[in-house]
């Protein structure tokens, strides 16, 4: 029998080769039109905004006269004495018998900051964090009560999740804002995360009742005739299956959800993207600033999509996915 050729355009290397040359030339034609703007690139300045140096130094709080004992300084003036205890590492500006005035450096240090972008970094991570922990608690509730006998409770899930699907996430964060935050005097961080979680707990609770629902109703039946009751069924029986079934479609949602935490700075919480607009109103550098906090959200949803084709891969040898 003989052997299939391979068609030139299903070849897996040339394939490769030919999609790096189509990103080179996207990238140079991106350079090419960049340039003709007469932008000045300020590279050199980002750094900065991640870490920067700052110095701290002692000074005097008074005119008067300077004595040194070791690490000690002693300002004397004319109806008043201070010392100061001079820490390791600072290094000091002044000599014995010197006279200063009030104001003047007596010693001084330098220290490395965390710059704004990590501290937004760091707010994103928070935010986003909460807001999966109140998503899941409140999908978990909500595909319970989808999947309920009760009419009653199946009717606020489906009510719940309709409204909440079908309006924006901004047009949310805005009412739950200035409205309930307002009543209720919660803080905008909170607000923020608040908002976040009720919105994507909808579409979560969407993908456990769907996966749910996919499990063979056999081994439910199964699992009565075992003498197991409900909470026993759902625990060890239908939940790990119906998880693993929907890990795939999580992992995206949960990615989403860390994307679509930078609206929270419209309630001015100082993310990422408040950290951006902040830098490129102060600097006029909007290139440099929102490729750099591009990069910073793409690496932190490209480690979570890492994570999850690990524990999917995992959970794929275990079986039952």
């Amino acid at each position: 029998m003989s052997r299939k050729t391979q068609p030139i355009l299903e070849n897996k290397t040339l394939g490769h080769i030919v999609a790096a040359g189509f990103f080179i030339l996207l990238g140079y034609a991106l350079f090419i039109a960049s340039s003709n703007m007469n932008y000045i690139w300020k590279w050199n300045s980002v750094p900065k905004y991640f870490a920067y140096q700052k110095d701290i130094t002692v000074q005097a709080p008074f005119d008067g006269k300077v004595t040194l004992n070791n690490n000690d300084i002693e300002v004397k003036g004319t109806n008043e004495v201070k010392d100061f205890k001079i820490s390791k590492g600072y290094k000091i500006l002044v000599a014995n018998n010197d006279y200063v005035y009030q104001d003047d450096s007596l010693a001084t240090r330098t220290v490395w900051k965390q710059g704004p972008i990590l501290d937004g970094l760091f707010v994103t991570l928070k935010i986003s964090a909460l807001a999966l922990i109140i998503a899941f608690i409140l999908a978990s509730i909500l595909a319970f009560m989808r999947i309920s006998n009760y009419y009653f409770l199946k009717d606020i899930a489906t009510f719940y999740i309709a409204i909440i699907r079908g309006t924006p996430l901004l047009v949310q964060i805005f009412i739950f804002y200035f409205i309930i935050a307002t009543i209720f005097s919660i803080e905008r961080f909170y607000a923020g995360a608040i908002s976040l979680g009720l919105f994507y707990g909808a579409y979560i609770a969407e993908v456990l009742r769907g996966a749910i629902q996919s499990i063979d109703k056999g081994q439910t039946e199964a699992a009565k005739s075992l003498g197991m009751n409900y909470v026993q069924t759902m625990g060890s029986i239908v939940m790990p299956q119906a998880f693993k079934r929907a890990l795939p479609t999580l992992i995206g949602e949960m990615i989403a959800l860390v994307k679509d935490s930078s609206l929270v700075s419209v309630i001015s919480i100082t993310d990422l993207t408040k950290v951006g607009r902040e830098i490129v109103a102060n600097t006029f550098s909007p290139f440099e600033t929102w490729l750099v906090i591009a990069a910073i959200y793409f690496s932190i949803t490209f480690i979570m999509s890492i994570i999850g084709r690990r524990i999917e891969s995992r959970m794929k040898k275990q079986g039952g996915m």
